[in-house]
């Protein structure tokens, strides 16, 4: 079982998801919430609250790895800053737990998800509630779209688990010829090929 904690990043509202996904890619909700700022705190105390609530997270659900939408450029140039100075404190937060993560463009996890790359949130935050198994989508969108991040790493990860980087210890036996995936992971990554080479065919 693989633990991924997803987070959307912003400076007013930070998204975070939990989820355990199963070999069989089947995912299961851990945990949702929204970490919010106040637009008119000084933004050193924002970004140390982002901090705090990242690290708590942290701490308190264990995760494998960490799934992080990558900043893009945007018309808007103070959102993209207040974007990036987000993922900065939780790059720094995953970085001193020894914690992996991965990055995400927003079209990567709309195709992981609904299979199209420009899908609108509603679309993504329907099929996050459809994957999970729940009634309805997780509001607000930020909160959807943490998880929808970490089920798209999840799924691109592989089945196996990786161990924290503090432990210093594989979980599974890694390949013999140097790629350091398992078999398992391995066979995954081939059905993955396999079915994406029979849709560009199709």
């Amino acid at each position: 079982m693989l633990r991924v904690l997803g987070i959307d990043p912003g400076l007013t509202r930070c998204g975070v998801g939990v989820v355990d996904v199963a070999p069989d890619r089947r995912a299961t909700l851990v945990h949702v919430d929204v970490i919010r700022t106040d637009k008119d705190a000084p933004l050193e105390q924002r970004l140390m609250l982002i901090a705090r609530a990242v690290g708590g997270f942290l701490d308190e659900w264990q995760p494998h790895a960490v799934a992080l939408e990558r900043v893009f450029a945007q018309h808007n140039l103070r959102t993209v800053m207040g974007t990036a100075q987000a993922s900065g404190v939780v790059l720094a937060a995953a970085g001193e737990r020894g914690l992996s993560v991965g990055l995400h463009t927003p079209s990567e996890v709309k195709a992981a998800i609904t299979g199209y790359g420009a899908a609108d949130k509603a679309q993504v935050g329907t099929m996050v509630a459809r994957v999970l198994g729940l009634d309805a989508a997780p509001r607000p969108a930020d909160a959807a779209d943490a998880l929808a991040l970490a089920i798209c790493h999840a799924w691109r990860v592989g089945p196996v688990a990786p161990s924290r980087a503090a432990s210093g210890a594989a979980v599974g036996a890694t390949a013999a010829d140097g790629s350091g995936l398992t078999a398992a992971q391995r066979a995954w990554r081939a059905a993955e090929k396999s079915a994406g080479a029979r849709r560009l065919g199709s």
